[in-house]
C-alpha cells in the first residue's frame, strides 16, 4: 500500500538546514492500522506529505497504492484519504457545506451523496448538527468532521496525523471505533500518528520515528516484550507522589519515572529489581513491586538508548515565593458561576474553590465549558453571573490587579507566529513591566532553563510543537506569578517533552505557586491534588484523583484507571432516563 526506499527530506529554517527525514525505508502491508509515533520534530508529518505527495523527497522514492507520489501527485491524492494535523475544514462552512465541498473535491456523483453522507452521520453522530458552522463545534465535533470529510470516498488508504489530539477520551474513543469500523468492514488500511501512546498500544503494527530515522517498525507486543523485567511501582508511605517521582527520576539506575496514582512507576536501565534502600535510602518502608511492560516504557528506553536524544532534564523553573498567608488559604474561589453566549448558557453556577500551592484539574467531554471557564478566571471574559475571587481580588471590580499575579499558557499557540524566541520574551518581559535589567535578568533564565538558546532567531511560528510549548511555558512564567493557569499545556506533544513540562510544574507548585490546569491525557490527571469533571456546563464530580476512581470501581474494572472513571461519570450523565 506504501512504501519507502532510502528516502531523504530537508528545510531550510533560516540559516540551519534542517533534516526532517534521513535515509527512510519502511513498507505497509494492505489492511489494519499502523501507527506512527515519536518524538516532536522525528519526521511524522513530512513523512505524511510525501505519502500523499504533497512534497517531493530529496532523494528515494515514495510509491504509494503502486504510483510514484512525487511524479503522479494528483493521481494518489484522488485515491487516497487525508486527514491533516490541522484540520483540512473550511470555519467559515456548515458540515453540510465542508461534505459538499469534499464530495466535490472528491470527485462523489450526486446520486451517491446522500446515502454516503447519512452512513457518516450515523458513524460520526453529527447528523443533528449540518446546520451548525464547523468554526462553532467543538473540538471532538471537529475531528469528527475531518474524519468525516476523509471518508467522503471510502479509500483504500486513509492517513490520519495526530487525528485525536485535543479531544477527550470519549470522542478518541468514538474516533477509534469509526477507524476500525471502515478497517473491518471496508477493507481500509489506515498509517495513524498519534502522541497518545495508549493509542499506538492498539494498532497492529507501530513505527517509531526519531530524528528522521526508524528506530523500529513491529507490534507493540513485540516492543513492550524489549524491556521485560524493567518495569516497577514504588511506594513510600508518608512520602507524596509528586516529591516520590522527583527523587526517584534522580536515583541511580533510573530510566524513567511517572506518577501511577499513589504510587510511581519506574523503567529501570537494567532487568534486575532496585533495592528500595538504594532507590530511597532515607524512606525505610519503601516497596518496589515488579509490574508487566507496557509500550509506552519501550518508547521511552528506545528513544533514550538513541545516540542523537538529548532529553529534556526534569529541572525546575524557579517559582514565586509563597506569601505569608500560608499554604491552606484559598486563591481561587467561584461561587454560582455563569456565562451566557445570547440564548446559550456555556457555564451553569459552577462553584469550587482553589487552595495555594495545590495543583488543581479542571477535566471535561469537548463543550463541557472548561476553556469558558479558564477564560473567565484569567479576566479575559467577564463572567454573565456569580462570585469569581483570584489572588484575593473580585475579578468582576479589580480584573487589572489580579491578572497581575497570574500567568496563562493558553490552549493554542497563542504567541507572536512571525517574530523570533527572543523578540517574543522581549515583548512579553516589557508587556509584564520587567525594564532593564530585572527583563535582561529573566529572558536569559528563560533561553536557559527552556533550552532555547538555540532557537533565539527561530521565528516562533517555525519551531517544532514541543519547542512552541516550551516558549509559552516560558512568556507565562516571565513575571513569577502567584497563580498560573494551564489550558492543555501538552496537547500533542510527545511523551518526553510531557514528562519535562510537568517535572517544572511539579517543582512550581511545591515552592507554592497555585496551578489551574486542564488537561485530555487521563494519566496527567494523577499530577492533580484534586480536580473537578465538568459535563454541559455543571460540575459532575470533584474530589481527589482516588475518590474519582473509586467511583468507576466495579467487578469489570477493579483497579480503574482516570480514563475508566472519566468515561464511567460522562456515561452516567449521558445516560437515557
Amino acid at each position: 500500500m506504501l512504501t519507502f526506499q532510502g528516502v531523504s527530506k530537508g528545510f531550510q529554517s533560516g540559516k540551519r538546514r534542517v533534516t526532517a527525514l534521513d535515509g527512510v525505508t519502511l513498507s505497509l502491508a494492505p489492511g489494519g492500522v499502523t501507527g506512527l509515533i515519536g518524538p516532536d520534530g522525528a519526521g511524522k508529518t513530512t513523512l505524511m506529505r510525501l505519502a500523499c505527495g504533497l512534497l517531493r523527497p530529496d532523494a528515494g522514492r515514495v510509491r504509494t497504492l503502486g504510483l510514484d507520489a512525487a511524479e503522479e501527485p494528483e493521481a494518489v491524492q484522488a485515491r487516497i484519504g487525508y486527514m491533516p494535523q490541522r484540520f483540512g475544514l473550511y470555519e467559515d462552512l456548515s458540515v453540510q457545506e465542508n461534505l459538499d465541498l469534499y464530495a466535490d473535491l472528491q470527485g462523489v456523483a450526486r446520486p451517491e451523496r446522500p446515502e454516503r453522507y447519512a452512513e457518516l452521520m450515523r458513524l460520526t453522530g453529527l447528523g443533528p448538527f449540518t446546520d451548525r458552522l464547523a468554526g462553532r463545534l467543538s473540538g471532538g465535533m471537529k475531528q469528527k468532521l475531518g474524519l468525516a470529510c476523509a471518508l467522503v470516498r471510502p479509500p483504500p488508504l486513509l492517513l490520519l496525523d495526530e487525528s485525536t489530539v485535543g479531544v477527550d477520551p470519549v470522542s478518541r474513543r468514538e474516533l477509534w471505533a469509526i477507524v476500525y469500523r471502515q478497517v473491518r468492514e471496508a477493507g481500509m488500511t489506515v498509517l495513524l500518528s498519534t502522541a497518545y501512546l495508549d493509542e499506538a498500544e492498539r494498532c497492529d503494527q507501530v513505527i517509531l520515528l526519531h530524528q528522521g530515522c526508524v528506530l523500529g517498525h513491529d507490534t507493540p507486543a513485540a516492543f513492550s516484550a524489549g524491556v521485560a523485567g524493567r518495569g516497577f511501582e514504588v511506594s513510600a508511605p508518608g512520602m507524596g507522589a509528586r516529591r516520590l517521582q522527583a527523587r526517584l527520576s534522580q536515583a541511580p539506575g533510573v530510566l524513567d519515572a511517572v506518577i501511577a496514582g499513589e504510587r510511581v512507576r519506574i523503567v529501570t536501565l537494567e532487568s534486575a529489581a532496585p533495592e528500595p534502600g538504594a532507590l530511597l535510602p532515607d524512606a525505610p518502608e519503601a516497596s518496589v513491586a515488579a509490574v508487566p511492560p507496557r509500550f509506552e516504557d519501550a518508547f521511552v528506553a528506545l528513544i533514550h538508548a538513541s545516540p542523537e536524544t538529548v532529553v529534556d532534564g526534569p529541572e525546575p523553573a524557579p517559582a514565586a515565593p509563597v506569601t505569608a498567608a500560608g499554604a491552606d488559604d484559598e486563591v481561587i474561589r467561584i461561587e454560582g458561576l455563569e456565562r451566557r453566549f445570547g440564548d446559550f448558557l456555556a457555564v451553569k453556577g459552577i462553584s469550587f474553590s482553589v487552595r495555594r500551592g495545590e495543583i488543581f484539574g479542571l477535566l471535561g467531554a469537548n463543550g463541557a465549558g472548561k476553556t469558558t471557564t479558564f477564560r473567565m478566571l484569567c479576566g479575559l471574559l467577564p463572567a454573565s453571573g456569580g462570585q469569581l475571587s483570584v489572588a484575593g481580588h473580585d475579578l468582576r471590580r479589580a480584573g487589572a490587579d489580579a491578572r497581575r499575579s497570574i500567568g496563562y499558557m493558553a490552549q493554542r499557540f497563542s504567541l507572536y507566529a512571525n517574530l523570533t524566541v527572543l523578540q517574543n520574551l522581549r515583548f512579553f518581559a516589557g508587556a509584564y513591566g520587567l525594564r532593564r535589567g530585572r527583563g535582561r535578568a529573566r529572558i536569559a533564565w528563560a533561553l536557559e532553563t527552556f533550552g532555547l538558546a538555540d532557537y533565539t532567531g527561530a521565528n516562533a511560528g517555525d519551531l517544532p510543537l514541543g519547542y512552541k510549548q516550551r516558549l509559552a511555558f516560558a512568556a507565562s512564567l516571565m513575571h513569577e506569578p502567584e497563580i498560573l493557569f494551564l489550558d492543555e499545556p501538552t496537547s500533542g506533544v510527545d511523551p518526553l517533552a510531557r514528562r519535562a513540562f510537568w517535572a517544572r510544574t511539579n517543582a512550581l507548585a511545591e515552592a507554592g505557586v497555585t496551578v489551574l490546569v486542564t488537561t485530555h491525557f487521563m494519566e496527567e490527571a494523577d499530577y492533580c491534588d484534586r480536580l473537578v469533571i465538568m459535563a454541559d456546563g455543571r460540575v459532575l464530580a470533584e474530589g481527589t484523583p482516588a475518590q474519582m476512581k473509586a467511583r468507576a470501581r466495579g467487578p469489570d474494572h477493579p483497579q480503574p484507571s482516570m480514563e475508566d472513571a472519566f468515561i464511567h461519570l460522562i456515561e452516567q450523565v449521558e445516560a437515557p432516563a
